[in-house]
């Protein structure tokens, strides 16, 4: 099970294929596992790596894992994460990022911190920003592990394990993260991301409403706008044909 140790925590990740370099970077809840649909296609192409984010999936949450995720500094430390498994796999040149949900947002600071390492971004389901904060949002629209679907909850402790998954869960509820507990907006941000981006969003998620992805491509000097129909916030997972041809389109049209 390869392993790299950043800033001296065990990252699990996954290299696959041959060509330019494709970085797949996970949602809030998720690991390399919510890519297993989409390697096969982009492999075809392109080297894929994939990894699980410090104490997510297969990593190590290392000491005080709590106080790194709830922090306000968690989003650049992801960013800082990225970097160091970059160099320790010798990835010298530009790569294409793709971001899912909170993924997306690492992504674009990413981008702003090392335009000279990206060569294309891709979001998708990501927040632009919020017009609230970040708890009233989740106090809105979440709810406790124990009442979400039984599908959800199954696929939560397969990824991260029986007493994890739950940890993480909960962790997600306090929102720190990505996205963390106040008022969150990318807008300023994307101004700065220089690459030519892709929004790819859904036209019904449960999470964030449409109109946050025509915001966050007009934000964008070189932004891409494109919209999955009658789809919800798990784009990769409810139509990874169509999210996968989007993008592989994206990808050719930006060598």
């Amino acid at each position: 099970m390869p392993k790299a140790k950043i800033h001296g925590v065990d990252i699990y990740y996954e290299v696959q294929g041959d060509g330019e370099t494709i970085v797949l970077l996970h949602h809030g809840m998720g690991c390399t596992g919510i890519w297993e649909k989409l390697i096969p296609g982009f492999k075809k192409k392109y080297r894929t790596i994939t990894y699980d984010r410090r104490g997510f999936g297969k990593s190590d949450p290392g000491e005080n894992f709590r106080d790194y995720y709830i922090n306000d500094r968690y989003c650049q430390q992801s960013v800082q994460e990225l970097t160091g498994l970059l160099d320790h796999l010798q990835v010298s040149g530009r790569v294409h990022v793709i971001g899912q949900c909170e993924g997306g947002a690492i992504g674009f600071h990413f981008a702003t911190c090392h335009p000279d390492r990206i060569k294309t971004i891709t979001a998708s389901s990501t927040l632009c920003y919020s017009q609230v904060t970040m708890q009233e949002l989740c106090e809105i629209q979440l709810c406790a592990f124990e009442e979400e679907e039984p599908e959800f909850r199954e696929k939560v402790i397969a990824w991260h394990g029986a007493t994890r998954g739950p940890e993480l869960y909960n962790l997600m509820l306090q929102l720190g993260g990505s996205y963390g507990s106040g008022v969150f907006d990318l807008r300023d941000l994307l101004k700065r991301v220089q690459c030519p981006a892709l929004v790819l969003y859904p036209d019904r998620s449960s999470l964030f409403d449409v109109e946050q992805g025509i915001w966050m491509y007009r934000m964008l000097p070189k932004g891409e706008l494109a919209v999955l129909p009658n789809c919800g916030h798990n784009t990769y997972e409810q139509q990874p044909e169509d999210y996968q041809r989007i993008i592989l389109s994206f990808l050719a049209r930006h060598p």
